[in-house]
Formats: structure tokens, sequence, C-alpha cells
């Protein structure tokens, strides 16, 4: 039977990996509604896509998968209100034939790159308003898609405006608040070392071990078929609790997608309600939102605080702005300013640049992770969200410029686009800036 990976297993792949992957398919060539999945009353066998059989996460169906999640996956949503949607001002510029040199050191157009990096969506203000907006494949205005990773920066975000209204203290143990957890790795981690990701925890994101923690997670949360003979965790809250201490906190970065799980548990029990509720309640309704954002579920309604979210790409661009405003949009602070200060004031540079994290420029050298958001502390002030298979929020403060894209490129590690985004991305802020 073919291995696949956990839908939402949220992590890299390691850039050794990466760098002997074979050529990637042709994008053209992959485009889900050219190829025919899932249409037709019924679809023909062969272009039926399923959860159990794992068919969902192999590569081209994928493409169509990661708009579609919640037709296959049990969800819940966060409810955008009865009120009406904040305004798009929109401002159309020509980017396709945008000039840039690639990380190959070749020319290259944004056209291009939005083609190489397999995109379904991308939008790109500046100033507040919509500069460019593009769909393709699946892809589509009013269609939530998979944001992977980029949901570990939402869970951030509400745990640091918890901190922020005196509800959370992040100097405190995990357990204090989750003692359920008191014997796993998690026992004696501060919640800001759990914001951070700077706990000691065993948890291997290696794909190619089969007994690697992260397909434990997968399992446990319903994000992966598991065969008639699995006994192990059937949710997230008993699988957090079986994860053991590895190294001490505190001494280095080490992006592990349990601790984002473990800090929507510590959450959820500080707000006292779901973070599907706390998020509609305390930013979804706020932003003036078009659609309904959802998460992923486990057997017992649990959301993936990891990686399960799905949202349209608007409400994403809208969510993206309001953090480049400092926490105001809609005509009102929804995010308290100093939240986003300490969030662009990054964490750690010496911790961070210990894990040598492929996923960033120079391998993590001048970065930093705080509150579960990544920080460049580059002249620009950059700082972002980010999902595998390309799902992210990049923010340029001094350029005025917020980008929102969704991808489904058949390498799940970011080394496979950002070192292209990057630089495509920095052309569109030079441009738009002149």
């Amino acid at each position: 039977m073919k291995k696949v990976l956990p839908a939402l297993a949220i992590v890299s792949l390691a850039a050794g990996a990466y760098a002997q992957a074979p050529a990637l398919p042709n994008p053209a060539a992959t485009d889900p509604v050219a190829l025919g999945w899932m249409q037709g009353s019924p679809p023909a066998p062969d272009k039926i896509i399923r959860f159990e059989d794992g068919s969902f996460y192999r590569f081209p169906q994928l493409r169509w998968t990661f708009s579609h999640i919640r037709e296959l996956r049990p969800t819940i949503s966060v409810w955008h209100g009865n009120g009406t949607p904040s305004i798009m001002p929109q401002a159309a510029v020509d980017l396709d034939s945008l000039a840039f040199t690639d990380d190959k050191g070749a020319q290259a157009t944004w056209a291009d790159m939005l083609q190489r990096t397999y995109t379904d969506g991308v939008i790109v203000m500046h100033k507040g308003r919509v500069v460019y907006e593009k769909y393709f494949g699946a892809a589509a205005p009013q269609l939530q898609h998979s944001a992977f990773s980029v949901t570990k920066s939402f869970i951030g975000l509400m745990a640091a405006m918890l901190v922020e209204e005196g509800k959370l203290d992040p100097n405190a143990l995990v357990s204090k608040y989750v003692p359920e957890v008191k014997e796993s790795a998690y026992g004696d981690a501060t919640v800001r070392q759990l914001m951070d990701m700077t706990v000691g925890v065993r948890y291997s994101e290696n794909y190619a071990d089969q007994k690697a923690e992260v397909w434990d997670y997968a399992r446990a949360g319903g994000m992966a078929p598991v065969p008639a003979s699995y006994n192990g965790p059937k949710n997230f809250y008993d699988f957090l609790g079986t994860l053991k201490k590895e190294g001490q906190h505190g001494e280095a970065f080490a992006y592990k997608t349990s601790n984002a799980e473990m800090l929507a548990w510590v959450v959820r029990r500080v707000a006292g309600k779901p973070v599907s509720e706390l998020m509609s309640e305390k930013i979804w309704r706020r932003l003036g939102t078009e659609n309904d954002a959802y998460f992923q579920v486990d057997s017992i309604g649990v959301e993936s605080g990891g990686g399960g979210m799905s949202l349209t790409l608007r409400d994403m661009a809208r969510f993206g702005e309001m953090m480049r405003l400092g926490g105001k949009y809609n005509g009102q602070q929804i995010v308290p300013k100093a939240v986003v200060e300490d969030i662009r004031k990054g964490g750690d540079q010496a911790n961070f640049a210990k894990a040598a994290y492929p996923d960033v420029p120079g391998y993590g050298k001048g970065y930093s992770y705080r509150s579960m958001w990544w920080v460049s502390h580059n002249d620009h002030g950059v700082f972002d969200a980010r999902g595998i298979h390309g799902q992210r929020v990049y923010i340029d403060p001094a350029a005025e410029i917020v980008i929102a894209k969704f991808s489904s490129h058949p390498v799940a590690s970011n080394l496979g686009n950002i070192p292209l985004t990057d630089r495509a991305f920095a052309a569109v802020a030079a441009f738009l800036s002149k």
C-alpha cells in the first residue's frame, strides 16, 4: 500500500531531503480542473478523491483537496457574523511582467513565480488597496483553502491577546493551566517557551520514519487514515499527554507542531471556550470578513491548532492588513497595538539561530520567532505567517504591503517555494514603492 503524508502534519522536510527531490511536475499539467478530479455525477472512478485511502494527500490530487477539505473531514466553523463585509478598495496594477532575479540567478517574472510555486490564489495589497488578485485551478474567492501552519499564528496571536488582557501569565508553567500534562514534556515548560517554540520535547517530524511522533499526532487527530488495528491516542489531548521531555526548555528554537497544539489547549482552558468561538469573537467578526473560516476537528470535536484552519484568501488578506496596521482595521482596534508591536520586535535571535532552520534565508540567520510568527529583523521589518505547500501571509510594513498566498506545491517544505517567492515579493515591494 502506498504511504502518504498526514494531511496536516505541519512541518517542513529537512533541507537535504528537498535537495535530493526529483524534478517537479509541470504546474499546468497538474491543474485539478483540467484533470477532472471530483467532477461529474458521480465522478469517474479514477477521478474520485477520498480520505480513507490517502488519495486526498497525494499529488496532484491535493491541488483539489486544499480547497475542499470540509468535504472530506469533520470541521467546525469560525462564524464571520451577520454584519456587512469590510470594504477592500481596488486599484489594479499589472504585475505579471514584473521582472526580478530568481534564487538560481536567472531572470523571472511575477507570473513565472506564480506558476512555478503552484499558486492557487494570491492577493497583493498596497496601502490598504487590492492591487492584484488572481485564482487558479480549484481555488475561488468564496472557497476556504487549507492554511496549514498559518493556523499557528492565529493561535499564538490569541494567546498573546490573553496575556495582554491579564488572563494568561506567560511566565507561569503550562501545567498551571493544564494540570493534565504535568507529567509530560510540557509540565515544567512556561507558557512563553511554548509560544516561542523553545520547549524541549521529544517530537520528531521526520516523515520518512513511520514511528516518528508526527505520525502519532496525525493519527490521534484523525488527520491521517489509521488501520483497523490502531490502538494509539484517539484525540489531541490524549496524544499531548504522551510526549516526553528531551533537552532543556528555553535554550533553543525548535519548530514542533505539538507546541502549537498544546498552546491551543492552554488558550481553550483560559478562555473557557473553543478556539473557533474565541477567534470569531475576538477577530473574525470584527474584521468584517466575507466568509466563515473553519478548523478540522478530532474525534471529540477539538480543533487542530497546529494547522487545521481553512479560510478564504480575501479574509486572510484582511487579517494581514490588520496586522500591518498595528491591530486596527474596519474602524476599530481589533488586536491591542502592544500585542502586534511585541510580535514585530521578535524573539531571541540567538536561540533561533541554533536551530539552523532551513525554511528561512541564511538558515535562520537574523530571524526569530515570537508568539508563533516569523520575524525577519530585516530593514523592511517583514514578519509573516506561513504554512507548508506555500501558504503565506507576508507583511512588509516599510513598503506598506501585504501579500496573501495559497498554493499547492508538491513539496511540503517551504524550501520548495520561499527562496523564489521572497525574491518576487521584494521585487513587488520595490516596484510599488517607487
